[in-house]
C-alpha cells in the first residue's frame, strides 16, 4: 500500500472553524460523504479572539480538521465556502511532510487521488 503515495506533501490537513457543534458535524459529514476528505476531526469548543467590523470579538468555535489530497484541495475549499455561513471563513491548508505511509495512502485512496498502476 505504501507505494500508492508518491510524496507525502500530496496530502494536506485543512482547518476551518464554525460557530456550533452541529454545523461542525454538518461540514465534516458533507466533506467525507462527497469524498472531498477522507476524515474530519471535530475539536471541542475553542475561544477565538479576533477583530471584526472594527471591534475585538470573543466567541466559542469548533475546529474541524480535514485530511485530504493536494489534488482535491480546490474542491474541498469550494465546498467549505459554499456550506459555511461566515463571510470570511478560516480555511488553512498545511502540507503533511511526514506520516504513516499506509494512512496517507488511505487518505489518497478515499479522496480519489491515489495513483493507478
Amino acid at each position: 500500500m505504501a507505494a500508492t503515495v508518491n510524496r507525502m506533501a500530496d496530502i494536506l490537513t485543512v482547518l476551518t472553524t464554525i460557530d456550533s457543534e452541529a454545523r461542525a458535524n454538518d461540514l465534516a459529514s458533507g466533506a467525507v460523504e462527497r469524498r472531498l476528505a477522507a476524515c474530519a476531526q471535530i475539536s471541542a469548543p475553542v475561544t477565538s479572539v479576533y477583530r471584526w467590523d472594527g471591534a475585538v470579538q470573543r466567541d466559542p468555535e469548533w475546529q474541524v480538521l480535514f485530511k485530504t489530497s493536494a489534488a482535491g484541495y480546490d474542491a474541498l475549499e469550494a465546498y467549505l465556502r459554499e456550506a459555511h455561513d461566515y463571510d470570511v471563513p478560516e480555511i488553512i491548508a498545511t502540507p503533511v511532510t511526514r506520516g504513516n505511509v499506509d494512512y496517507l495512502a488511505w487518505v489518497a485512496q478515499e479522496t480519489g487521488s491515489a495513483p493507478t498502476g
